[in-house]
């Protein structure tokens, strides 16, 4: 944690916020800066957004912004559309210091009740670290200690200071209230390098029958922050699977655990899997996260050892089923898909890869139509970019690994070279139409269809050929040889 001055800290602090402040004291009612601002301030990081708690009550506090939203007026909560000094506007959440009780669905209090003290407020919070209040009517006094502005009922500046993640009170209560705070709990120990204290641990344990009223949606928006936020992924990713929170939402990724691959790997599918999270760039690692989630389920054990033959195809098929079931975007499953299906591409064998000169050869061991074909296969130019990522991390995650960086290196240059040429991979790059097939050989339906299909192909492997009167006449050898304008 940061020691800073209270004239130091308030730097922090953006202007609209501290003008928000003012308006609310000067209307009669106390502004305190409240939960992750405030945690975060103090781990020296920034704060995504401001979060401010008021004495007055929603209707008092629109009064007093008539440029206001009452987004959660039943839950004390106004959002308030505020200005900094360069006039670009931003959403601040002006909340009634409230109690809670009686949840339901494992996620909503049916029971609010508004109050006049701040301490109420922070009793209902879910950890001490965000049980924090900012005092913000003193920063006026004379350079006060920034530690007498804060109220901490709870201790939540000694857990910032020891880096734990602990319950306020009871933490069993607090996660029968609200089954998303388990997850949050691990995202943010992952997210922030914190351990979970252990009474909160086993509480998370003891109460997985709330977290399952969860939706799959935040479960899947608390996923994408241990990915996206957290130095190591796996981290957060451990502890999903320690409290039995990953077997709830995703049962498939627990059964990569002891299934090991003596040959070419030092982890079980599931370590590997998540030091490949921590290896990959943010775009590629849902990606990462389920390259091999097929692995357990097409293992198979022979003379020659273990083998998990077709796991990149059973892979990209349960990885559309996983991301449905946790409603990503239909885009982004059809891109994680394709990355899945296509990791194990195929480039230069062991036996090509023990001789080192070959990596000054110009084909690497590819055609310019096997590029092509792998371009056009996994989706695309920018895809491939992805691709290549993931097979790094894929590798480098890997320390048993005989992964040569040169030869993805190489590769890549082999793949802007052909890229750097016009290229046709969808049939609507093709220089011909199906209505010009249909004029010159009177065919439609699924015929049509083959012909195109035949003659990317073809384009494919010769981009040459991509002139009209080439395809016109490939389509009358294929159509005469097929006799398939005939069916």
């Amino acid at each position: 944690m940061i020691n800073l001055s209270t004239s130091e800290f308030i730097k922090f602090i953006p202007r609209y916020i501290l003008d928000i402040s003012e308006q609310l004291q000067e209307a009669g009612y106390h502004a305190y800066l409240v939960g992750g601002s405030i945690r975060d301030l103090l781990l020296g990081k920034t704060p995504v957004d401001f979060d401010i708690a008021t004495n007055a009550y929603p209707q008092e506090v629109m009064k007093v912004f008539p440029k206001s939203i009452p987004t959660g007026a039943k839950f004390g909560t106004i959002t308030v559309i505020a200005q900094d000094e360069k006039s670009e506007r931003f959403e601040v959440q002006i909340t009634t210091y409230r109690s809670e009780a009686d949840y339901v669905g494992g996620r909503w209090p049916s029971k609010v009740e508004f109050s006049r003290e701040i301490e109420d407020d922070l009793s209902r919070r879910d950890f001490t670290i965000n049980a924090l209040a900012l005092n913000l009517q003193r920063f006026d006094e004379q350079n006060p200690p920034i530690e007498e502005l804060i109220i901490d009922l709870f201790g939540g500046l000694m857990d910032l200071n020891k880096k734990i993640i602990k319950a306020v009170r009871d933490p069993y209560e607090r996660f029968s209230e609200d089954g998303l705070r388990s997850v949050r709990a691990c995202r943010l120990a992952s997210q922030l390098d914190f351990e979970i204290e252990t009474k909160t641990f086993e509480a998370i344990k003891e109460t997985l029958h709330i977290t399952k009223l969860v939706s799959i949606e935040r479960f899947r928006e608390e996923l994408i922050k241990i990915l996206l936020k957290s130095p190591q992924p796996s981290k957060g990713l451990r502890l999903l699977k320690d409290t039995g929170i990953l077997d709830i939402f995703i049962p498939e990724l627990i059964e990569g655990i002891g299934i090991t691959q003596p040959k070419f790997h030092s982890d079980d599918v599931f370590e590997h899997s998540i030091k490949a999270v921590d290896a990959a760039e943010d775009d590629i690692k849902v990606a990462a996260l389920f390259h091999d989630i097929a692995k357990p389920r097409t293992m198979m054990i022979d003379d020659a050892g273990v083998h998990f033959y077709g796991h990149d195809v059973k892979g990209a098929e349960m990885t559309r089923e996983i991301m449905r079931r946790l409603r990503f975007s239909n885009n982004e499953i059809d891109r994680v898909v394709s990355l899945v299906r296509w990791h194990m591409f195929y480039y230069p064998s062991a036996d090509w890869r023990k001789s080192a000169e070959h990596l000054q050869t110009e084909d690497l061991g590819w055609s310019d139509g096997a590029i092509r074909r792998l371009i056009q296969n996994v989706g695309g130019e920018d895809a491939i970019d992805d691709l290549i990522k993931l097979r790094i991390a894929d590798a480098t995650s890997n320390p048993k690994s005989d992964f040569n960086s040169q030869e993805l290196v190489a590769l890549s240059e082999r793949i802007a070279n052909v890229r750097a040429n016009e290229m046709a991979l969808k049939v609507s790059d093709l220089d011909i139409t199906g209505h010009d097939l249909i004029e010159n050989f009177n065919i439609s339906g699924p015929v049509l269809g083959k012909t195109l299909e035949f003659l990317l192909d073809k384009v494919i492997e010769e981009p040459g050929l991509n002139k009209n009167l080439d395809l016109l006449r490939l389509a009358k050898e294929y159509l005469n040889k097929k006799d398939l304008h005939l069916t």
